[in-house]
């Protein structure tokens, strides 16, 4: 059994079942004894937790994470940590991986694929628009519920998943498959990388494969660095033109050739879904392989798309292959995320598969290393020969990444200083960059403090004057905001933000709050209806206001403010309490009662389907032409959404379609899009062709008049019955 089930972490979190295990943490389902919920807590290896430059990173990156707020993305409510235990407490999923639905799925449909992409790119630019880039995007990092909500999880762990001081091999790149090329060149990353990796999953969703897959990671990363994919629609020639090119654009080699931002990729999507025949022109050529009618199409530009070989100097392969047998003792442990190489056999081997076949996956990474720094032009122009070579730019690396990317430097802190830059990143080289320097030259650099900080000062219960002096002398900004507050005297100061003694950087603003005293002030009411919670509630309690909170299912995202208990507008005390009812972001269940008017010659039993896109949502009890020439229906659904109505003919099995209709369940209410009720009864053979009133009469023919009556029995003639012996006698 494992050894941390039935531990209580931090008196409050009780691990109970160990759910993942992974290359630099474990994750256990617990539950929170305090809050009364599960959770999922990530326990980091050991390996991890007795670094000290790790830790200082992990700190300071999942505080960074922790602000990160959005439907999309799995929620990050604690970290912990202690000499012993480092764990972050995250929001629980009962779900399953992108990668387990692809797996079963294979080749998903484009528009369930466009749907997954979609709240992934919101979960980005989320991220994004805070400084955060995800650096390891791909389907094993995204989790589905059965609803298809997605969630991004692990933002941040990739980008200080590095222990300064080991060799390069142990270094997280990201996993290969979908890692962006200046990823693999080992550049600087942003948010373009993590839209890169989005156009790979796309591209796997669409196709069943990825595009660029071999036993060995070294050629995957080259071929991400240098070769174009094969075009999507000659995998699969059902993926809409459109949709194949917003793919390749999202993969382009150069960062400044795809999409800059995760809003541009959306917009152009959105473009696509409300038409799906239209065309960028983001494709530069496109050249038909001529090996026969089903050739694929590829994309080409200034490589063969068949040529896995990069680098053809016979000195750079050799000083790679000198660089592997110095370091093929250096790892020892096989990185899962590239556990998933070992797949179907028989695929296309590069040009290096045949080379390295005896070398251990383990030393295989290490030449990622190397072939990355041959990449980035360190050693000299002229085929890397000889100990020249142009000084590279060293500034915006950390020290240690600068120390261990460069072997052939002698890196040394000139001095350290303050800087716009985080700390311990060099913000400044006494070698400029391109000078020619010898190997194992000794270079200087400035190394980053981090930005200076001076300490807010605990101003509370101060005259207001005297605060916003003691704190102006420090090099910060003062804005004040008043407060009703009974127990502080008027234009005494009731507490900071920042609050006292926090660091903050020069030039940064301090809010004041000061007492108004007993008399609280009138306010006119502002709208916050359509706003986010969090900031209604920060803005309410700038005025004073008391702030309570209900929830109520709608389409609207989660958090956003449906309605508010007072009126924009009214004038009342500001510490008065407002009422705000708040989405779930779940759609509401609701329905819709429709009537429909049947043509007068309808004959027959129906029923009446309703349809969202393909999917159906109701079928109507059965409807008896003959006997009602209208049928009144209450159909169900959730949120707003055109509904289809069909018609179906229970006697012939016959089905037509009768309108398209925009339905609002929450409201009850509908538009109607089409209808033509006439025409989808005919179609079902539902109507009488000929009515009755059009036949002609039925004529009775008389007999002549003339014709003689029928012979009677004559008057004179009479017919006795004996009744006694119950024998007829005819006299």
């Amino acid at each position: 059994m494992d050894k941390n089930i039935g531990k209580k972490l931090d008196g409050r979190y009780e691990l109970t079942e160990l759910i993942g295990e992974g290359g630099m943490a474990d994750v256990y389902k617990a539950v929170d004894v305090v809050d009364n919920k599960t959770v999922a807590v990530k326990i980091l290896k050991k390996e991890f937790a007795e670094s000290e430059e790790f830790l200082r990173r992990f700190r300071n990156e999942s505080k960074a994470i922790a602000v990160l707020s959005h439907p999309n993305i799995v929620k990050i409510y604690d970290v912990g940590f202690s000499e012993k235990i480092q764990f972050i407490v995250m929001e629980y999923i009962d779900g399953i991986t992108l990668k387990e639905y692809i797996e079963n799925e294979h080749v998903l449909d484009w528009k369930d694929a466009v749907h997954f992409v979609i709240q992934i790119l919101r979960a980005l630019q989320h991220a994004h628009e805070r400084g955060i880039v995800h650096r390891d995007i791909k389907p094993q990092n995204i989790m589905m519920f059965t609803d298809g909500t997605i969630k991004v999880m692990d933002f941040g762990i990739a980008k200080f998943a590095r222990e300064e001081g080991k060799t390069a091999t142990d270094q997280a790149i990201g996993t290969v498959h979908y890692i962006s090329p200046e990823q693999a060149r080992g550049d600087v990353t942003d948010a373009k990388s993590d839209l890169y990796s989005v156009g790979v999953m796309l591209y796997e969703m669409l196709t069943g494969q990825k595009p660029f897959d071999t036993d060995n990671p070294v050629s995957i990363a080259v071929m991400h660095m240098h070769n174009q994919a094969e075009a999507p629609r000659s995998i699969n020639p059902n993926i809409p033109v459109g949709l194949e090119e917003i793919i390749m654009h999202a993969m382009e080699k150069n960062p400044e050739d795809r999409y800059q931002t995760a809003i541009e990729m959306m917009d152009d999507i959105e473009k696509f879904k409300a038409d799906p025949s239209i065309v960028f022109g983001y494709v530069k050529q496109s050249v038909s392989v001529p090996a026969g009618e089903d050739s694929p199409t590829r994309y080409f530009e200034a490589v063969n798309d068949d040529d896995a070989m990069v680098y053809t100097d016979d000195d750079d392969y050799d000083n790679v292959e000198s660089q592997l047998s110095k370091n093929r003792n250096y790892m020892d442990e096989y990185d899962e995320d590239y556990s998933d190489l070992d797949e179907e056999e028989g695929k296309e081997k590069s040009l290096f598969v045949p080379i390295l076949s005896a070398v251990t996956v383990v030393v295989i990474m290490v030449a990622v290393f190397f072939i990355a720094t041959l990449v980035k032009g360190v050693l000299s122009g002229e085929n890397n020969k000889g100990d020249n070579f142009a000084m590279p730019n060293l500034i915006g690396y950390d020290y240690n990444e600068a120390v261990e990317l460069y072997p052939d430097l002698d890196i040394q802190v000139k001095e350290k200083g303050y800087s716009d830059l985080e700390k311990d990143k060099i913000y400044d080289q006494l070698t400029k960059e391109g000078k020619k320097i010898s190997k194992n030259e000794t270079v200087y650099v400035c190394v980053s403090l981090g930005p200076k900080t001076v300490k807010v000062p605990n101003v509370v219960n101060y005259h207001y004057k005297t605060a916003g002096q003691a704190i102006e002398s420090l090099g910060l900004v003062v804005e004040f905001k008043e407060l009703g507050d009974s127990d502080v005297e008027a234009e005494l100061v009731i507490k900071t933000e920042p609050e006292a003694l926090s660091e903050v950087e020069p030039g940064s603003t301090v809010l004041v709050y000061v007492s108004t005293g007993n008399e609280a002030k009138e306010i006119e009411m502002d709208n916050y209806v359509g706003q986010d919670i969090e900031d209604a509630k920060e803005k309410c309690g700038f005025l004073g206001l008391k702030v309570k909170t209900k929830k109520k299912d709608s389409s609207e995202d989660e958090g956003i403010i449906l309605e508010q208990s007072i009126e924009p507008g009214e004038k009342v005390p500001s510490d008065s309490t407002i009422t705000f009812t708040v989405s779930t972001g779940k759609e509401p269940d609701g329905t819709v009662d429709m009537t429909f008017y049947l043509p007068s010659t309808a004959t027959g039993r129906f029923t009446i389907s309703f349809y969202d896109g393909s999917s159906p949502i109701y079928e109507s009890l059965t409807v008896a032409a003959d006997y009602s020439k209208e049928a009144k229906i209450t159909v169900p659904g959730k949120g707003s959404k055109t509904i289809t109505a069909v018609l179906n003919n229970l006697s012939n099995g016959m089905s037509y379609e009768m309108g398209k209709y925009e339905m609002d369940f929450e409201k009850g209410e509908f538009n109607t899009v089409s209808e033509d009720i006439d025409t989808a009864f005919k179609a079902v053979e539902g109507v009488v062709t000929q009515p009755p009133a059009t036949q002609p009469p039925v004529v009775v023919t008389q007999p002549p008049a003339t014709q003689p009556p029928a012979t009677q029995p004559p008057a004179t003639q009479a017919s006795e019955v004996n009744y006694e012996d119950s024998n007829v006698v005819v006299d």
